[in-house]
């Protein structure tokens, strides 16, 4: 183990609803079978927010939370094999517990155990992170080249569940795809979307001053909900044919049941975002889903093979996502980080535990 490691370190602990404070911790020990990684960043998801105003059932406080991590190896114990002190590593979330039918089948963020990084075990709004056995053994940890920016690759975990989506979606080059939401993963998406060969994306959103933040996506068309009627407007760009693929990106029930009356026939419409609880129930015409033979789904997280996929797409500069990250935050400044998330004043926001800024 680094003997320059001191025995505390900075942490970020959400110990209520709507209660986060910075203090110090201790170092967590290396034991037989994790790893301990000095946190380089962590960048703020949408469910960090949800986590902090409204909780979450997997997680118990005192927590460390914040899961799209990228890291460099300071301790290694005992048995672990594949790393070594000094790599960076990118981080997923969703952990396969690598015993069930699921985690069997290379679909481990159904794994019925549920497990996540920044959920029930620690994550990465601190300096250090013990990366538990089972995440060591079964989960996403994906080596960064040298020379690469560790920075970008804290998106590989979003850009992962963007894959899974369009996984679920039965995306194939060529089709229509459209985007409700055009915050990070909404960009993620089409930007992924355009790379598989779409012939058609387009972006919409109820807040012009977010379209105009999600050019960078560089859709074919943007479309302001509040302005304009989406309905008609889509049935013209696709000649009454409705759109192939369709992502709700935003935690709204309006945008599903929008979504759900403009797909294609034998098209999708993936509940890509999770609503908050005590949302409304959707309601949805049956007969046009039975007579359009079209499919609704949803997509939650994403595998390790998802993840690894994520970070080569990056890495190739396949997607570009260096244009996605707008703020940088030491942790000491965590609720202005989250702030500028919820107030939607930038796009990704990083914290970086270990740099003062």
């Amino acid at each position: 183990m680094n003997k320059e490691l001191t025995n505390y370190m900075r942490a970020v602990f959400v110990e209520g609803l709507g209660k986060m404070t910075v203090k110090d911790a201790e170092i967590p020990q290396v034991k037989e079978g994790t790893i301990l990684l000095k946190v380089l960043a962590c960048a703020v998801c949408g469910s960090d927010l949800r986590i902090f105003v409204s909780g979450n059932n997997r997680v118990s406080y005192p927590a460390i939370i914040g899961h799209e991590m990228v890291g460099e190896i300071v301790g290694i114990g005992k048995g672990v094999e594949r790393y070594k002190e000094g790599d960076r590593v990118a981080i997923g979330a969703d952990i396969p517990c690598g015993k069930c039918p699921w985690c069997l089948n290379d679909i481990g963020n159904c794994c019925d155990d549920n497990y996540a990084v920044g959920y029930q075990f620690s994550g990465g709004y601190a300096q250090y992170c013990l990366l538990e056995p089972v995440v060591v053994k079964y989960g996403p940890i994906c080596k960064i080249p040298k020379g690469f920016e560790a920075d970008f690759a804290t998106i590989a975990e979003p850009l992962g569940c963007c894959i899974n989506g369009l996984e679920r979606a039965f995306f194939q080059k060529g089709k229509s795809v459209l985007v409700f939401g055009a915050g990070p993963v909404g960009i993620l998406l089409i930007k992924l979307a355009k790379a598989w060969g779409a012939a058609l994306t387009v972006m919409c959103d109820i807040d012009q001053d977010r379209l105009r933040m999600a050019e960078i996506a560089r859709a074919d068309v943007e479309i302001n909900t509040s302005q304009e009627n989406l309905k008609a407007r889509v049935m013209t760009l696709t000649q009454q044919k409705g759109i192939d693929a369709i992502f709700t990106a935003c935690p709204s029930p309006e945008a599903q049941e929008q979504a759900i009356g403009i797909v294609s026939k034998r098209g999708c419409v993936n509940l890509f975002g999770g609503l908050a609880g005590g949302s409304p129930k959707i309601a949805v015409d049956s007969n046009f889903i039975h007579y359009r033979e079209a499919y609704v789904t949803g997509s939650h997280g994403s595998t390790p093979r998802q993840h690894r996929h994520a970070l080569e797409l990056i890495v190739q500069n396949k997607i570009n996502v260096a244009d996605l990250i707008t703020h940088r935050f030491p942790l000491e400044e965590i609720h202005q980080a989250f702030d500028v998330v919820k107030n939607k004043r930038g796009l990704k926001v990083l914290v970086k535990p270990n740099e003062s800024m």
